[in-house]
């Protein structure tokens, strides 16, 4: 479904990421960890076209999108959905119109579809009936599961998530997760989930994919994740302070 080949992003003089090659299968929970600052948020904008690679292909079911207009990659988007990391609720609107705005703004769809699919949606999160709740009586892991369902709206074939489970206490980050993997049941979506907290990672990844210095240094299952022998991925995986080691390492890669 998705395709990155020899992905290379460069801002401002500074190289994001490096010779990024990952096949994403159709159905999939790819999740992409990784420290602050590595590339993980900018893989997904590359995904949906926000950003453009300075080289590289990007490939969403067989068609490249690099080089498209902005008309064409609205097309492509129309076949994705995005979960912020803040939510990015409209303050203004009730919950119900969140989760109708794609609907209303992509499809002709009648006012009573578009209210019998926001309420299917918001069922599916766990917030029947909250159409009309503004997303400031909302907690946190409540706001996120209102984005889910907004990006749900269109029945999208791609789902990414970038840190859906942040500044969320670990009963909620489960639920989450489990949202995550039934909308993926339920769906049959492709699911590129950046975060990390490697709970949340075991919990719902087919595969994970580690970026470290704007490489991918590690690509398996949650199994070989936690066998590897890569000195990085069990540091990351434990949460284990070892500078010395991530300097050498940083060295290694800048070289």
């Amino acid at each position: 479904m998705i395709k990155l080949s020899n992905i290379n992003m460069n801002y401002k003089g500074k190289q994001i990421l490096e010779d990024i090659n990952l096949e994403i299968k159709t159905g999939e929970i790819m999740v992409i960890i990784g420290p602050s600052g590595s590339g993980k948020s900018t893989l997904l904008r590359l995904i949906v076209g926000l950003l453009k690679p300075t080289s590289g292909e990007i490939y969403i079911d067989g068609q490249e999108i690099t080089q498209l207009s902005e008309t064409e990659l609205n097309q492509i988007r129309l076949r994705m959905g995005m979960v912020f990391q803040y939510s990015a609720l409209f303050d203004s609107m009730t919950v119900g119109d969140n989760v109708a705005f794609g609907l209303r703004q992509h499809t002709k769809m009648t006012e009573d579809e578009i209210a019998k699919v926001v309420s299917r949606k918001l069922r599916m999160v766990g917030l029947f009936g909250k159409e009309d709740t503004m997303p400031n009586e909302l907690s946190g892991g409540m706001k996120k599961r209102v984005s889910l369902a907004r990006a749900i709206a269109v029945n999208p074939e791609i789902v990414l998530y970038d840190e859906p489970t942040a500044g969320l206490d670990p009963i909620m980050s489960g639920k989450i997760d489990r949202l995550i993997t039934s909308t993926r049941r339920i769906m049959g979506v492709t699911s590129v989930v950046v975060t990390h907290h490697m709970s949340s990672a075991f919990n719902i990844a087919d595969r994970i994919a580690m970026i470290y210095g704007g490489k991918i240094i590690e690509l398996g299952t949650v199994e070989e994740f936690k066998q590897s022998k890569n000195p990085i991925v069990q540091q990351f995986i434990h949460g284990e302070k070892t500078p010395g080691l991530l300097a050498r390492r940083r060295g290694k890669t800048e070289c």
